[in-house]
């Protein structure tokens, strides 16, 4: 099964993607409320609304015509995993780390698929960071073993960890350089997790900058899993329904390259993972407006 959260009004639907085509899942069952984050934490068996919304005569809407919105419009918790994949964190100059560098990603950071990614004013050293999420779909029980763990998971999607990354390195913490407006690209849809291999190992993830592929790799190479993240998360928090965790980039950002590779306003970057869908983010500069 496979949703999506689009713009209507201003505010955030969800919706079930059939082909090209979605229909809204509040119109056809209402019931279920209008927003992911909600429905989950609602308990709505979300897999047999959709059947029956597309089993309906329910109206269908060209996904070309929606603008998209963050598939979780205003998750609980944004958790992101840094040198996650041993070749980044080698290309990074350092070693295998022994736990997750975890750091939290605020809800303004966060942008759709289509929805440009912004060059801030105080930056030029924007970078770019493919990366498969993790929606919760059930309250994670502390304390939760690894062998339980993906029971929890709703389903999966692409990231774009943009990084301004002079930001990131100002202080010892990497927070402040990753939740400039406009930086983390999430979508263009969730694919629930019974459609993938557990823990969505062995899917190929790609990055591309205005179609010339930087980042190559494989959801295998991840150091650590999706289950024994949350189960190292579930030691500390609770993990509640529409939390979501991104998983770590693979080798081949801008900033270890030489020279330097950063995004600029014109730019394209897409995040494509196998089975999952393609993220794709139009670059451009932070627009007066924007400054407050």
């Amino acid at each position: 099964m496979k949703f999506t959260t689009y713009l209507r009004d201003g505010a955030p639907r969800l919706a079930v993607v059939e082909g090209d085509q979605f229909i809204d899942l509040h119109d056809a069952q209402p019931h279920v409320p209008a927003d992911l984050r909600e429905a989950l934490r609602a308990g709505v068996d979300l897999h047999a609304a959709a059947r029956a919304a597309l089993d309906s005569q329910a109206a269908r809407h060209p996904l070309a015509d929606a603008t998209l919105a963050p598939l979780v419009a205003d998750p609980g918790k944004t958790i992101c995993l840094g040198l996650n994949y041993f070749d980044h964190a080698k290309e990074g100059g350092r070693d295998k780390p022994e736990y997750p560098w975890f750091f939290y990603r605020g809800t303004s950071s966060l942008i759709g698929h289509g929805a440009p990614g912004v060059v801030p004013k105080v930056s030029s050293k924007f970078d770019y960071e493919a990366e498969l999420a993790v929606v919760i779909g059930k309250r994670v029980p502390r304390h939760t073993t690894q062998a339980d763990a993906l029971q929890y998971v709703f389903g999966y999607a692409p990231f774009n960890d943009m990084s301004v990354r002079d930001y990131q390195k100002r202080t010892p913490q990497w927070t402040i350089g990753k939740n400039f407006d406009g930086t983390g690209g999430f979508g263009p849809a969730l694919v629930t997790a019974d459609e993938l291999p557990p823990g969505a190992v062995g899917l190929k993830i790609q990055g591309r900058l205005n179609g010339q592929v930087m980042q190559d790799a494989n959801t295998s190479d991840m150091i650590f899993s999706v289950a024994e993240t949350i189960a190292l998360l579930a030691q500390v928090l609770t993990l509640e329904p529409g939390d979501v965790i991104a998983m770590g980039t693979p080798a081949g950002v801008g900033q270890a390259r030489t020279p330097q590779v950063w995004m600029k306003a014109g730019d394209v970057y897409q995040v494509d993972i196998e089975r999952v869908g393609v993220l794709s983010n139009p670059i451009e500069n932070e627009k007066e407006s924007e400054k407050a």
